[in-house]
């Protein structure tokens, strides 16, 4: 295996659920030590969420491969020196948990800048370190909610969450960048720094587009279900054999195509109700009647074939079963298996392919998997490594 661009990089995270441990894991995946600390009996509680990988919860694993895991109770002096001692060779520091909780364990960067100068520390939280939301918890339904996600995605009548934890990927995410960009920093300068990741700023960013449509007091995109809000025909149709396709149209040129090959009928392209995206789009329900007759005779085979020769985007409405067997991602290699502590499990490549390195794929951990080695490492002995479990340390 070809090293990472970050192997030698060692990061410890205080981590749970979804927005840090995300961030770690691809810290993780380009070959940094990623140290995961977890509470001793119960760890992480994203390992309850359930039991659909080999008795594993489906989120833990995804997020959590090529770790190392550390059970420590922080709230005993013993274990937080533990933590202290591994604090002395680490690069990076991520942290999600309860607004406050690290710096008044002394964990936060103003503690540990004067001692640690090289320290990368990463405050992943829902509404950031200050403001009057500093202190309010924050899941990812939530944030969706406060950062108006939910006001343009579901239908007319019912908003409706998206089916993916939306807030926690972009927070980690923008966690994950913005340590790269600190690392790049630290070669130029020396010194580590602060980094304060809100999840409710990161799906903020995401939301710009409709924030601009809905500019000046504007009126907000509306809720149109699977369908794009503001272009058409944009957006999923059923066809005669049962199946959905979903296509999308971007310009006039893909219009007169989408008529003449598609629909057979060129004089819909100089239709004056349709002659443009914005009246296609007043027009739509008129539109979408004459489409949805004409892809009620055909298969979906054969409207995907129309689509295609036309140069016209679409896709099959897919599932997870379909999407486990995508031919794409089998035909590109993407499948990797991974070890889990209930056995071998698949598990996707990351996004990116390098032709100078090879991607980890380490095993997910058990609870505490790596506690007795890192402890023998720190230099305690068996007998000290005993005495810490015996008190909970641990």
């Amino acid at each position: 295996m070809r090293p990472g661009p970050l192997d030698g990089i060692t990061v410890i995270s205080l981590e749970h659920a979804i927005a840090a441990p995300f961030c770690t894991r691809q810290l993780a995946d380009l070959g940094a030590r990623v140290i995961k600390v977890e509470r001793p009996g119960v760890g992480d509680f994203a390992r309850a969420y359930d039991r659909r990988v080999h008795g594993e919860a489906s989120h833990f694993v995804w997020v959590n491969r090529s770790k190392e895991s550390l059970t420590l109770d922080l709230k005993q002096p013993a274990a937080l020196q533990v933590l202290r001692e591994l604090l002395q060779e680490a690069d990076i520091l991520v942290q999600n948990l309860a607004p406050g909780a690290a710096a008044r364990m002394g964990l936060d960067h103003d503690s540990l800048k004067d001692e640690h100068p090289r320290l990368i520390v990463c405050d992943i939280s829902g509404y950031g370190d200050d403001g009057p939301y500093r202190d309010k918890k924050a899941y990812d339904l939530l944030i969706q909610s406060e950062a108006g996600f939910l006001s343009v995605t579901g239908t007319p009548e019912d908003p409706c969450k998206a089916g993916i934890s939306v807030a926690d990927i972009a927070a980690g995410m923008y966690a994950y960048s913005s340590i790269l960009a600190a690392l790049l920093q630290r070669g130029r300068t020396g010194q580590g720094g602060r980094i304060d990741v809100s999840m409710l700023e990161s799906l903020g960013e995401w939301m710009s587009y409709p924030m601009y449509y809905a500019f000046d007091g504007a009126s907000p995109p509306p809720r149109s279900a699977a369908a794009h809000a503001t272009i058409y025909p944009y957006g999923p149709f059923v066809v005669g054999d049962g199946g959905t396709v979903m296509l999308g149209l971007q310009n006039e040129r893909e219009w007169k195509a989408f008529c003449a090959v598609v629909m057979g009928r060129p004089e819909l392209a100089t239709d004056p109700r349709f002659e443009s995206n914005a009246l296609r789009n007043q027009h739509r329900e008129a539109l979408q009647a004459l489409i949805l007759a004409l892809f009620a005779e055909l298969s979906t085979p054969e409207v995907l074939g129309r689509l295609d020769e036309a140069q016209i985007a679409n896709a099959r409405m897919n599932d997870m079963a379909g999407l486990w067997a995508h031919p794409q991602l089998q035909a590109r290699e993407r499948w990797r298996e991974v070890a889990s502590p209930g056995g071998l499990i698949p598990a996707l490549l990351p996004p990116g392919r390098h032709d100078s390195f090879d991607y980890r794929m380490d095993p997910v951990p058990r609870i505490g998997e790596h506690t007795e080695a890192i402890l023998r490492r720190l230099g305690r002995s068996e007998a000290q490594v005993a005495a810490l479990r015996d008190a909970g340390a641990i």
